[in-house]
Formats: structure tokens, C-alpha cells, sequence
């Protein structure tokens, strides 16, 4: 069977891709978006799919659930025009024009299922996480991984917090929390932070926080649903411990789902795919990256959404120059 052809194909169906999805059908692009099936560990929709209450994404004041806003999204990607497969994407050709995509189970054949003249990628990242005994129960009901995200949650509020990690990322969520928190317990594994001098600074002066070296955590613990209490041991003492908490976030770092483009693309030291400043251009010819597999800073669901539009505003005018060309060519 022929590979099917489309001008542009959508790979990810976070913030990232439906945006990208919903600019490149109202152009009239026929986009198709592929949004996996448990792809980098997430169903379809992403991180927000594992998420509860969303307060912070524009249009909701409300505040609205994870899993609905990215059913929004997917309808709306719909609407517009665009077509979505639950298929998850396991080989891609960028060196190939089109390129050749290949769908889950049909990766060792020759032929490719799918090809594109220009690629969306919006993979994402999945945040590190330690797999306490107990983290599963408690996972979004007290432990999280983005304190930007979950931070000002009620049950946060005037309660005291957990952070683990000794890294800028770690310093600056604590400095975020004391906004929210009674206090901050920073959990640091080696004797030492990672962070900058002037992180580290700020952290270790802040009243509200009360940094915990050579300590990592050891369970989680909790009553009627709600995380409570997180046990620790001294890594050089070997002393066991427990901080009453009614919050454990994870400032451990992510890893991008770069895995259909490493050894294709250009990477940074991290993994992320890198992009022209201000674009959402890689070194790849018609490849555009959009969301958290570009982007290490800020990890939002409306920054992935605003790097999805621009990525499709660089496909389309990609695919309007390559128009272009072959019609001077024939």
C-alpha cells in the first residue's frame, strides 16, 4: 500500500500540537496530527492529561480540568479541520524529502506509512520522578512536579512543602512555594547544592526555607486521599526522619521525548531539540519543533501553545516557498 501523503503531519497532541493543528487547518494545510498511545509514558493530550485543576491557562477563570482542556483542544484541532489518528509515531526519516514517518508495528518495513513535506514535532518532556512507595496514590493529591503549575493550589496553601533537588530548577520552585507555603523543606542528596552561588544564596537566606542536606526521601505518606507526610534518611548517618507535608514537588529535571529525531537533529547538552531563536526553525529543513521538547525553561501549557502557533507559521511559509521552487521547476 502507498504511504499516505499530507503536506504537513503533527507529531504530539499536547498544547503544542493541537495549536500547531489548528493554525495549519485554518490555512488549509490538511494537517495530520498524530497524538500517540501511552507515547513517552502519557496519553493522548500529554502532561495536562495527568494533571487535575488548571488555573492558570487564559479563557478559565474557573480554572478547569487537565484532561477537559486538552479535549477541548482536540476538538477544536477538529473542527477546524484537522485529521487525528491515535497512532503512535516510532520511526521518522528526516533526511528523506518527503519525509518518511512510520507508524507503531510497521517500524522494520521498508516503506513508510505516512509522509509529509514538513514535520511538526511536539513530543514533550516527562519530568523525573523518583517512584516513592506511595507516589502513585498520592500523585496530583499532594506530589507534583511543576510548582509553577500546581503551586497555588488550595490544599498548598499556608501548608508546609517538600522540594527535592539541589539545582537552580529545585532553588527557584522553593523561592516560588514560599508565596503559597508555611514553609519549604528542601531535600539535597549530596552535601552541597548544584545551583549557582546566587540561587544558592537566595535559597539558604530565605526565612521560610530550611534546607536539608545529604537527605533524600524514602516514602510518602498520607490520610483520606491527601499526601501528609514524606519519611527520609541521612545518606551519610543513615538516620530516618519525616517532614509533615502536605506537598512533595519534584525539581529533578525532564527528559525530553526526543527519540525520533536524536542523531537527525541538532541537540543541546540536555537533549532538547534546539530551534532559531525566536522561531521554532531546527536545522532541518521543513522540521519544526514546538513545546517542551525545545523548550527547558518555562514548561508552560500557554508557552507550548504559543510555540505551536509559531511553529505552524514557519510550516506554512516553509510550504509556501517549496511551492514556490517546484513550480519554477517545472
Amino acid at each position: 500500500m502507498a504511504p499516505q501523503h499530507r503536506p504537513v503531519a503533527v507529531i504530539g497532541s499536547g498544547p503544542a500540537g493541537h495549536t500547531a493543528a489548528i493554525y495549519l487547518a485554518r490555512a488549509n494545510l490538511n494537517p495530520i496530527v498524530f497524538e500517540g498511545m501511552m507515547a513517552n509514558g502519557f496519553a493522548p493530550g500529554g502532561q495536562l492529561t495527568t494533571t487535575t485543576d488548571v488555573e492558570n491557562f487564559p479563557g478559565f477563570p474557573k480554572g478547569i480540568l487537565g484532561g477537559e482542556l486538552m479535549d477541548r483542544m482536540r476538538e477544536q484541532s477538529e473542527n477546524c479541520g484537522a485529521t487525528i489518528e491515535t497512532e503512535t509515531i516510532t520511526k521518522l526519516d528526516c533526511k528523506s524529502r518527503p519525509f518518511k514517518i512510520w507508524r507503531e508495528g510497521s517500524e522494520t518495513q521498508d516503506e513508510p506509512t505516512d509522509t509529509a513535506d514538513a514535520v511538526v514535532i511536539a513530543t514533550g518532556a516527562s519530568a523525573r520522578r523518583m517512584h516513592l512507595p506511595g507516589e502513585d496514590t498520592y500523585w496530583q493529591n499532594g506530589i507534583s512536579a511543576c510548582a509553577v503549575c500546581d503551586g497555588a493550589v488550595p490544599i498548598f496553601r499556608n501548608k508546609p512543602l517538600v522540594v527535592i533537588g539541589g539545582g537552580d530548577s529545585a532553588s527557584e520552585e522553593a523561592i516560588y512555594l514560599t508565596k503559597y507555603a508555611s514553609e519549604v523543606h528542601v531535600l539535597v542528596r549530596r552535601g552541597e547544592l548544584r545551583a549557582s552561588k546566587v540561587m544558592g544564596d537566595r535559597l539558604k537566606n530565605h526565612p521560610k526555607v530550611t534546607i536539608h542536606f545529604n537527605t533524600s526521601p524514602v516514602e510518602c505518606l498520607g490520610e483520606n486521599g491527601l499526601l501528609t507526610t514524606v519519611t527520609t534518611i541521612n545518606n551519610v548517618t543513615k538516620e530516618s526522619g519525616e517532614i509533615k507535608a502536605s506537598g512533595l514537588f519534584y525539581a529533578i529535571g525532564h527528559d525530553p521525548a526526543n527519540g525520533l529525531v536524536k542523531g537527525q537533529v541538532e541537540l543541546d547538552d540536555e537533549g532538547y531539540i534546539k530551534t532559531i531563536p525566536g522561531s521554532a526553525t531546527t536545522n532541518v529543513p521543513g522540521l519544526f519543533a514546538a513545546g517542551d521538547v525545545q523548550d527547558k525553561r518555562y514548561r508552560q501549557a500557554i508557552t507550548s501553545a504559543g510555540s505551536g502557533c509559531m511553529a505552524a507559521l514557519d510550516a506554512e511559509r516553509y510550504l509556501s516557498e517549496l511551492e514556490s521552487e517546484n513550480s519554477k521547476k517545472l
